[in-house]
C-alpha cells in the first residue's frame, strides 16, 4: 500500500512544487503572499522527504534480497564521503577503526549506514564539534546474547550529540516516532524503522544505547556465516 500510494502521490506533489516555483518566479507577489508560498513549498519538501522515506520503507519487504560479500572500511569510507558538504559545515570528525567482511543486501547496507550516520550527524550539539567513532569487530554470538552458533559483525557508531533518555531506546525504532519537534530537527520519523527492516532483513540485530547531552551509540550485529 505504502509503495503504490506513495507512487501515486508524487505526480500531484511535484505539479504544487512547479506551479510555485513558477508563480513566484514570474507574478509580484505581497509580503503576505511570499510567505505563504515559502510555507507552501515548505510542507511540500516535508512531504516529498516522507514520500520518500515510505518507499524506502516498503522497498526492504519487496526488493530482491541479494547477497555479496564486501569490506566494511571501503563502504562506510564511501558513505561517509556522501556527507562531504555536512561534515564540512559543522566541522565534524568521523573515524573508521577496523573492518569486517560482511554478506550485505548492497542498496539496503548502503541505506543503513546512511541513516545511522546521517542521524549521528544530525542530532549533534550546537556548542561541541560532532566527533563520531564506527568501529568494527568479529563478535561471537554468544558473547552478545545473541544466537550462540554464529559469528557476527558489529558495527558500532557512537557520536558526542544530544543522546536521548534511555527509556525511548526501543520507541526510535517504530515508524513515525519523533522524540524532537519538527522546528528543532527535521525528519519523518521512519528512518531508524528502516534501520530496523533492513537488520532484520539480514537476520541480525540493532540495539541502541544513550543519555542526554551525552551522546548516543548504535551496535549493529550482523551474522557472517
Amino acid at each position: 500500500f505504502a509503495y503504490v500510494a506513495s507512487h501515486d502521490l508524487q505526480e500531484p506533489l511535484r505539479k504544487i512544487q512547479v506551479f510555485a516555483d513558477r508563480i513566484q518566479a514570474t507574478e509580484p507577489l505581497t509580503e503576505r503572499g511570499t510567505d505563504y508560498f515559502q510555507r507552501m513549498q515548505s510542507a511540500a519538501r516535508r512531504m516529498q522527504k516522507l514520500i520518500e522515506d515510505l518507499l524506502a520503507y516498503s522497498r526492504t519487504n519487496t526488493a530482491e534480497r541479494r547477497f555479496e560479500v564486501v569490506s566494511t572500511k571501503p563502504f562506510l569510507q564511501e558513505v561517509i564521503e556522501s556527507f562531504a558538504d555536512e561534515i564540512k559545515l559543522k566541522n565534524a570528525t568521523i573515524t573508521i577503526k577496523g573492518s569486517v567482511d560482511v554478506p550485505v543486501i548492497l542498496f539496503q547496507f548502503n541505506q543503513l549506514l546512511s541513516n545511522v550516520i546521517g542521524n549521528a550527524l544530525k542530532f549533534s550539539r550546537p556548542d561541541r564539534r560532532p566527533v563520531i567513532t564506527i568501529e568494527t569487530t568479529r563478535v561471537a554470538g554468544a558473547a552478545v546474547g545473541l544466537k550462540p552458533d554464529k559469528t557476527y559483525g558489529r558495527i558500532r557508531v557512537t557520536d558526542n550529540g544530544i543522546g536521548f533518555e534511555p527509556e525511548y531506546k526501543e520507541r526510535i525504532f517504530e515508524v513515525f516516532q519523533r522524540l524532537h519537534g519538527r522546528q528543532e530537527f527535521e525528519g519523518t520519523g521512519i528512518g531508524l524503522a528502516i534501520c530496523r527492516k533492513i537488520v532484520e532483513n539480514h537476520q541480525g540485530v540493532i540495539e541502541a544505547s544513550s543519555e542526554p547531552n551525552n551522546g548516543a551509540m548504535f551496535d549493529i550485529y550482523l551474522p557472517l556465516q
